[in-house]
């Protein structure tokens, strides 16, 4: 079995006492979804690009990123020794529901370890050991093709999930929309003021968050078809566990539907249900 040194990056830091348009576009700068915050040049917390985006759909201020202390969002991180085999990794993770860890050396942190850093070790041992079938979530959550985007906004920020199944009448799989999309909606679409909250159009911010969850404004009048990707990426039933983790790196993208003999969708596998496979191998 391996061990975090041999999986984990270089983390990229912010201070602490940034705001949240400084750690927004660093997030955006440098493509990394988690940046470790510092105080006197020690890493003491953790924001992910989850994290940030669930605060601002649900913060209804009216401040902009810029008045926004970093502090607001931050949590602590949790760290293991460099030396942890990635089976326990992954356990740790499964039982925090967190996507990373943040790795140390004699107390010293000396890099961070992701989910996807475990998907990559799996995809490279393990091919041909387990099926789709085995490890999928029955479960996903969904919502009607032409629901208004608030509802589809609330129903990820109750049940704090990544992505939404949109179905047509016929209950057929028509799209899919993620956290990912909706956040790089959000930024690309957040300094147009019509998409703001009617109750107050003049309201000028980078993060349209009172738009996104409004029943009057964006989220109101906006169908979750307009934004959806009709583009559904799956996977069979009975496919290598190994080769779909591969796939999601290959396509950046977290989970797949996973499609039964008849080709109906059945459940999904996400990186979440690969590292709960390496979690039970010792």
């Amino acid at each position: 079995m391996k061990h975090a040194r041999e999986y984990k990056n270089t983390p990229r830091t912010i201070k602490l006492e940034s705001n949240l348009d400084e750690i927004l576009k660093k997030i955006i700068d440098e493509k990394k979804s988690r940046i470790l915050t510092t105080e006197d040049n020690k890493v003491t917390g953790l924001v992910t690009e989850k994290d940030l985006g669930f605060f601002l759909l649900t913060d209804d201020t009216e401040r902009k990123l810029e008045d926004i202390p970093v502090s607001e969002i931050v949590v602590k991180p949790i760290t293991i020794d460099e030396n942890t085999e990635l089976h326990k990794c992954s356990e740790i993770m499964l039982k925090n529901g967190i996507g990373s860890l943040v790795t140390t050396t004699d107390d010293i942190v000396s890099g961070i370890l992701t989910k996807t850093d475990l998907v990559r070790y799996y995809t490279k041992e393990h091919q041909g050991q387990k099926i789709v079938g085995e490890y999928m979530s029955p479960y996903y959550a969904w919502q009607y093709s032409d629901t208004p985007l608030y509802k589809v906004v609330a129903k990820m920020i109750d049940e704090k999930i990544s992505r939404v199944i949109l179905r047509d009448h016929s209950e057929v799989p028509v799209g899919i929309v993620t956290f990912r999309d909706l956040f790089n909606l959000a930024i690309k679409l957040g300094d147009k003021e019509d998409i703001l909250d009617n109750s107050d159009p003049v309201i000028s911010v980078i993060f349209p968050r009172k738009g996104f969850v409004s029943k009057t404004g964006f989220g109101g009048s906006t169908k979750i078809d307009e934004v959806m990707s009709t583009d559904i990426i799956t996977v069979d039933y009975d496919d290598d566990l190994a080769k779909v983790g591969k796939m999601l790196l290959e396509k950046n993208i977290n989970g797949a539907g996973v499609l039964s003999s008849s080709g109906r969708m059945i459940g999904i596998i996400s990186k979440t249900d690969i590292i709960k496979a390496l979690a039970f191998m010792k």
